[in-house]
Order: C-alpha cells, then structure tokens, then sequence
C-alpha cells in the first residue's frame, strides 16, 4: 500500500488547513491510519489515529484542534486542523498499520508511511 498527503503550506496563528492522505487500497483492510508529525530538531510524535472501527484517539496537544476523519468510498485519510499555532509547524506524515490492535500514537505501531508534508505557521 502507498500513502501520499496533500493540504499542507503556510497559515498564520489561528488559522486553519486540512490535510489528505489518499490510500492506494481498501481502508477497510487497514487496522489503524493516523497523523505524526516531525518538528525540526524533533522526534516524530504521534498527533492522531482513527481505527478500522472509527474510535479515534488525539495527541493532547491538539485535542479540540485537530479532526482526524476518513471517506472510505475514496480510500483518503483528513487532518483538519484549527486554532495553528507555531509549535504546530512541521512535516505531517500520514501511517498505516495491518496489525490488529489500538491504534496507539506510537511510531512502532504502523509501518507504512508516506513521504511527508510541510505546514509551517507564523506568529
């Protein structure tokens, strides 16, 4: 399986982007997708997950902010995000795990990623 994102760029404090993910198979054979992220000089941090069943689970950093969501008819992964703030620049990765299981945020948990997008936001 591949996953490609989309939706990230510049957004000033307090504004909002959506970023996609399109999944190049079935959603529903995948167990968990979720949202990491990769501030510079940072370790990769986990921000959301959505299990194959729909329970959703948020990094409390975002919690309130962010909306992990999914069309399973088009096989695309969301991240909508509001109230940005600068601490939430960084290089946005969409995951993917076949492991049954939660969909815990941590970066062992799934093994398919894609290649990143960049949201950066100024004060």
């Amino acid at each position: 399986v591949q996953l490609m994102e989309s939706g990230g760029g510049s957004v000033q404090a307090g504004g909002s982007l959506r970023l996609s993910c399109a999944v190049s198979t079935d959603m529903d054979a995948v167990y968990c997708t979720g949202w990491f992220r990769q501030a510079p000089g940072k370790e990769r941090e986990g921000v959301a997950s959505i299990h194959r069943y729909g329970s959703t689970t948020y990094a409390d950093s975002v919690k309130g902010r962010f909306t992990i969501s999914r069309n399973k008819a088009e096989n695309t992964l969301y991240l909508l995000m509001n109230i940005l703030n600068p601490e939430d620049t960084a290089t946005y990765y969409c995951a993917a795990s076949y492991s049954s299981g939660d969909c815990a945020l941590l970066e062992m948990r799934y093994g398919i990623w894609g290649q990143g997008t960049q949201v950066t936001v100024s004060s």
